[in-house]
C-alpha cells in the first residue's frame, strides 16, 4: 500500500468569525433616545468584545450589524453616517450579551456560512467548519477528474447539510444520498437545501451510518465528517465547541471509533473506482493508517494537510 501526502490549496472562502466572552449587560440599559453613529457603535461593541477575549471581535460585531441591517459589510461602512434605530440598537445589545456566554455567534443568528453560502443551523446540528470546505475540495476535485456522467455520492451524518447541499450546488450533475440519525438535523438539513439549491439531487434518509442504505446502489464517493474527538479530547474543548450536540463530536476507542466503523463498512457500499474520503482529527492519520494495513481490501491511502500542515482528510480507494 502506498502512503501519499499532499499539501492542501487555499480555498478563499468566507471566514469564520473568531470566539470569546463577555460580562453580562441588561440588554435595555440606557438605550431609550441614544444616539451613536455606525462608526462609534462598532468601536464600542468591538473593544467590549476584545476586552472580554474574543481575537477578533471587530469581524464579530461586523456580521451581527450586517445581519441585523441586512446589507454587506462594503453596504455598513457606506452608511456610516446612519444611526441605528431602537429595535436594532436593543437587538445589537442582546446579542452581544448571550455572545458573551461562549455561545456561538452561529446559533444566536441562526446562520453559518460555508463555501460561499449561508447556511441555516440550530443547536441540533454542528456549526460547519474550514475543514469540512477541505473535503468539500478534494470531493469535487476527485469527480471533476472522473468522466462520471452521474456521480453517486454517500454523506454520512450530514447534519445541516453543508457537504450534500454545497456538492449539488458545485457538480453539475450528481445523485446525493445524505444520512443522519437525528430527524431534526435531517429537516434542516432539507431547509437549506430547499433555501440554497440541489434539493432535486439529494435524498436525505435516516440512518445509523450504513443501516439503512442499499448495498446494491455502488455509490462512487463516501465521504464523512464524522465524530472524531476522545472524551478526554471533548473535556479540554472551549465552550463554544462543546454547544455543538455532542453525538457529533465524541467517539469511542480514543475517537477512532466511528471512523473505524465507516471504513469497515464502506467498501461494501462502494463502485469500482470509487473513493472513500474522511475528515480526521490531527492525531490520528497514523491509526487511520493501521487500520487499513490490516484491511486488503484497501489499495492506497492519500493524507491531506489542512492550511495548518495538519493531517485533515484521508482518502480511501480499494482499487484504481
Amino acid at each position: 500500500m502506498d502512503f501519499v501526502y499532499h499539501d492542501v490549496v487555499p480555498l478563499g472562502v468566507v471566514p469564520y468569525p473568531a470566539k470569546g466572552q463577555e460580562n453580562q449587560e441588561s440588554p435595555n440599559q440606557n438605550l431609550r433616545g441614544m444616539k451613536m453613529k455606525l462608526p462609534l457603535l462598532i468601536a464600542k461593541h468591538s473593544d467590549r468584545l476584545v476586552k472580554a477575549g474574543i481575537d477578533q471581535g471587530l469581524a464579530e460585531v461586523e456580521i451581527i450589524l450586517c445581519h441585523l441591517l441586512d446589507v454587506d459589510r462594503l453596504k455598513l461602512y457606506l452608511d456610516g453616517e446612519k444611526q441605528l434605530q431602537q429595535q436594532h440598537l436593543v437587538q445589537l445589545e442582546e446579542i452581544v450579551q448571550r455572545r458573551a456566554t461562549r455561545y456561538p455567534l452561529q446559533y444566536i443568528l441562526g446562520e453559518a456560512w460555508f463555501y460561499g453560502r449561508c447556511f441555516s443551523v440550530s443547536p441540533a446540528v454542528m456549526v460547519p467548519t474550514p475543514e469540512t470546505e477541505m473535503l468539500c475540495e478534494a470531493a469535487m476535485g476527485f469527480i471533476r477528474s472522473r468522466e462520471y456522467k452521474k456521480p453517486r455520492i454517500l454523506d454520512i451524518g450530514a447534519g445541516s447539510g453543508v457537504i450534500s447541499v454545497t456538492l449539488a450546488n458545485e457538480i453539475q450533475d450528481c445523485s446525493i444520498t445524505a444520512v443522519d440519525i437525528s430527524d431534526e438535523a435531517l429537516e434542516i438539513a432539507r431547509q437549506n437545501a430547499s433555501k440554497l439549491g440541489g434539493e432535486e439531487k439529494i435524498e436525505f434518509l435516516r440512518s445509523d451510518f450504513f443501516s439503512t442504505v442499499d448495498a446494491n446502489n455502488g455509490f462512487d464517493l463516501i465521504l464523512s465528517n464524522p465524530p472524531y474527538i476522545s472524551e478526554d479530547e471533548y473535556r479540554e474543548l472551549p465552550p463554544e465547541v462543546l454547544a455543538d450536540p455532542k453525538i457529533s463530536l465524541v467517539a469511542d476507542d480514543d475517537g477512532l471509533g466511528a471512523i473505524a466503523s465507516i471504513i469497515d463498512a464502506a467498501p461494501n457500499y462502494l463502485a469500482p473506482g470509487g473513493r472513500i474520503m474522511l475528515e480526521i482529527g490531527y492525531n490520528q492519520a497514523d491509526r487511520v493508517s493501521l487500520l487499513t494495513e490490516k484491511d486488503d481490501r484497501f489499495r492506497y491511502i492519500t493524507i491531506l494537510k489542512d492550511l495548518n500542515d495538519i493531517d485533515r482528510v484521508v482518502i480511501l480507494a480499494c482499487d484504481d
